[in-house]
Order: structure tokens, then sequence, then C-alpha cells
């Protein structure tokens, strides 16, 4: 090791130039717009007797809280749009939500101002008068 500066270990040329990596987020690495450094903390935090959580668990968990909140507002933004609103309201979330039988069965949960479903039962609907019909 005659040169100065060479000081062993695997940088080479990289760490010549003095220049700091470039930090890239877990997300941005799994091409995932959710946090899943903070999704794997929760998931540490939670577990019971403080199990250890493999990194790939969190970004899969990601992966699907994603999927999921996409899906829930690609049709609530549909129900919002065909009511001509420009903003999503609990009232399009439950719309999307029970419409849906996938996620009708997943969430059991009430939300907060989304009303209820338009339902008439078919007894309560008159049905024409057959004496109307025949004149």
């Amino acid at each position: 090791m005659s040169d100065p500066r060479a000081k062993g270990g695997k940088g080479g040329a990289a760490n010549a130039k003095n220049e700091p990596k470039k930090q890239t987020t877990q997300s941005a690495r799994a091409g995932l717009q959710f946090p899943v450094g903070r999704i794997h903390r929760h998931l540490k935090s939670r577990t019971q007797n403080h199990v250890r959580i493999g990194a790939k668990a969190a970004v899969y968990t990601s992966a699907i809280l994603e999927y999921l909140t996409a899906e829930v507002l690609e049709l609530a933004g549909n129900a919002s749009k065909d009511m001509r609103l420009k903003r999503i309201t609990p009232r399009h979330l439950q719309l999307a939500i029970r419409g849906d039988e996938e996620l009708d069965s997943m969430v059991r949960a009430t939300i907060a101002g989304g009303g209820v479903l338009p339902h008439i039962h078919k007894t309560l609907i008159k049905a024409p008068s057959k004496k109307k019909a025949l004149e």
C-alpha cells in the first residue's frame, strides 16, 4: 500500500472522491408510496414478546395497505364523480365500500357520516294496478 489515499475496504474509486452516498428510502426501493420504515417500526412495537420482524414483512404489509387504499379511493372517486362532485366525502366512502362485495366483507365498521345504502323492499313498491293497465 504505497498510495497514501488507499485505506482498504471495498470503497475503491467511490470513496476516493469523498462523495456521500445518496440515501434512498425503503419505500423508494420497493416502489411504494406508503412508508415501509414506519410500518416496520409499528410492526415491531406491536408484537408480543418482541418477536423479530423481517424487512420483507414491512414491504409486503405496505404494499397491501397501498393497494387497498388505492382501491377504496378509486371506487369512492367514481361515486363522487357520479354525483358530480369533486370532493370525496364519508358518504362516497360508504357507497364505495358497501357497493363492492369483497370490501364489504372485509370492512365491518361503521363509517361516521356515511349514511345507509339506498334500498326499498320490493313489497313496499306499489305495483301498477290492473285497472289502469286495462284502460
